[in-house]
C-alpha cells in the first residue's frame, strides 16, 4: 500500500468519491420519484400487479454494461455522456422500487383504510396522509438496498469513461498497482455504509410517530 500516492492524489480522490457520491444517490432519488405513483397505481390493480412488477423486474437483470452502451443509441447521446450512466441507474432504483412500494402499501391493514374512507378521506389525500406514512418501514427497507446497490453498480460506469470511484480500479489494473483499487474498494464500502447510515435514520425520523415494535 503506497500512502506517498494516495496522498499526491487525494484532491483527485476526493473528486472521484463527490461523483461517486452523486451518481450512487441522485439516481435512487429519482427512481423512487418514480416508483411511488407507479406503485400505488399498481396496488390499485390486482389482476395486473403480478403482470407488472414480473416485467419492471426485467428490467433490473439486463447487465449494466450493456446498458450503459445501449442507452446512446436511444437516447441519442454519446457513449460518454454522464447522462446514460444516470438515466440507467434511474432504470435500476425504479425497478427495484416499485415492488419495494407495492410490498409497503400492501402492509397497510384494511381496517385503516376503511377508517380513512370512513373519516372522508379522497383517494390521492388517503395515499399521501394514511398510506404512505405507515408503508415508511417496509419502503426504507427497499430504499436501503436500492442504495447501497446503487453504490456498487456505480462503479462499473468507469469501463465507459464515467469518472467516479471505478475509475480507480481501472487505473489500477492498467498500472498492475494495488494501492488505487483497494483504496477505491475501502471508499466504496464508506461510501455505502455511510449512505446506509443516514437511510436508517431519516427513516427513524419518519416514523418515530409509530409505537416501538415489541422484540419477541
Amino acid at each position: 500500500m503506497r500512502f506517498d500516492w494516495l496522498l499526491r492524489q487525494s484532491d483527485q480522490i476526493a473528486q472521484l468519491f463527490l461523483w461517486h457520491l452523486w451518481l450512487s444517490v441522485l439516481p435512487v432519488l429519482i427512481g423512487l420519484a418514480l416508483a411511488l405513483p407507479a406503485g400505488g397505481l399498481i396496488q390499485r390493480l390486482p389482476r395486473l400487479k403480478a403482470v407488472l412488477l414480473n416485467l419492471f423486474g426485467l428490467l433490473y437483470t439486463i447487465p449494466s454494461l450493456a446498458l450503459f452502451i445501449l442507452l446512446p443509441g436511444i437516447l441519442g447521446t454519446r457513449i460518454l455522456d454522464t447522462v446514460n450512466v444516470m438515466v440507467a441507474l434511474v432504470i435500476y432504483a425504479f425497478a427495484l422500487l416499485v415492488r419495494t412500494v407495492c410490498d409497503g402499501l400492501d402492509s397497510v391493514s384494511p381496517d385503516t383504510r376503511q377508517a380513512a374512507i370512513a373519516l372522508g378521506y379522497k383517494p390521492f389525500h388517503q395515499f399521501l396522509t394514511i398510506d404512505l406514512p405507515v408503508a415508511i418501514p417496509v419502503i426504507a427497507a427497499g430504499f436501503r438496498v436500492a442504495v447501497v446497490s446503487n453504490v456498487s453498480i456505480v462503479s462499473i460506469a468507469a469501463l465507459v469513461g464515467t469518472p467516479q470511484l471505478g475509475s480507480l480500479f481501472t487505473q489500477g489494473f492498467q498500472l498492475q498497482f494495488l494501492t488505487p483499487i483497494i483504496a477505491g474498494v475501502v471508499l466504496c464500502v464508506l461510501l455505502a455504509l455511510l449512505l446506509d447510515s443516514l437511510v436508517v435514520y431519516g427513516t427513524h425520523k419518519l416514523v418515530v410517530w409509530q409505537p416501538a415494535r415489541r422484540k419477541s
